[in-house]
Order: structure tokens, then sequence, then C-alpha cells
């Protein structure tokens, strides 16, 4: 019972780059290179692992994440996905390929009351934030 939960979007993460690129130090801009997100506002969704959650815990200054529902994720892909032309690695969903990023506006509303270089626990954008991205990649659809 236990793989049929992480079958589904319950051990997935989005990840949203929140702050740009400009006077990134070379491992955090490696280590974002690798989560395939290359520009601000830019959301991906990986798997639930330790691998992935060590690489969060190297960007988190720059990024916030949480668990992705089965019902945004299904809206994100059929709002912003974009169909892969093969050369790279993509994300198969029902059957078709999209690339792994997904390009998204900026939150109505904005990121929080504290802005963007601030943790979201103490009010502003940036770290872990559970159930509540659900409703951020929604603000950004």
């Amino acid at each position: 019972m236990a793989q049929a939960q992480h079958k589904s979007s319950k051990g997935k993460l989005a990840v949203v780059l929140v702050r740009g690129m400009v006077k990134v130090v070379r491992p955090v801009k490696e280590t974002l290179a690798m989560l395939n997100l290359h520009r601000k506002n830019h959301c991906v969704v990986i798997d639930d692992t330790p691998t992935y959650k060590g690489m969060l815990l190297r960007v988190k200054d720059y990024v916030t994440w949480g668990e992705i529902d089965d019902a945004t994720f299904a809206e994100l892909v059929q709002k912003r996905g974009q169909l892969s032309d093969g050369r790279q690695k993509s994300l198969e969903v029902d059957g078709k390929k999209y690339k792994r990023y997904f390009a998204l506006n900026p939150p109505r509303k904005g990121f929080g009351r504290k802005g963007i270089k601030r943790s979201f626990k103490i009010g502003g954008a940036l770290g872990p934030r559970g159930e509540k991205i659900n409703d951020l990649v929604k603000r950004m659809l």
C-alpha cells in the first residue's frame, strides 16, 4: 500500500525558483541547473527522495517547495505544460511527453508580506511551505 501512495503525486514536490540567478555562487547554480531551474518563476515537479531533499537544502535561499496534490499537478500540466521535442529528458503524463519545467507568471498578490529574501516561516517566500505550495502554484497559473 505504501508503494501505491508513492506512485501518485503524494510523493511529488513542486519547486519554484523565487529569486534570480545574478551573483549566485557556483555550487548553488549547478544544483539549480540539475533541478532544471534556469529562470525566475519556473517550476519543476520532482520525487520526494533524500537525494532531492539534500539538493533543496542547498538551494533553500533561492527556491520554495512543498507537496503538490493531484488536482494542482493536473491543472499545471494542462495549462502550462509544453510538449517536448525529444532532445532532452522529458516528463511523461498520460502518454504525452512534456518539458520537465513549467514557466509560470509572477503570483497574484505577491509571494508574501516580507518579500523574497525571508523564510516562509516568518512571512517571506523561501524554503519549505508544505501543502500551501498548491495555493502559490494556482496563483501563478
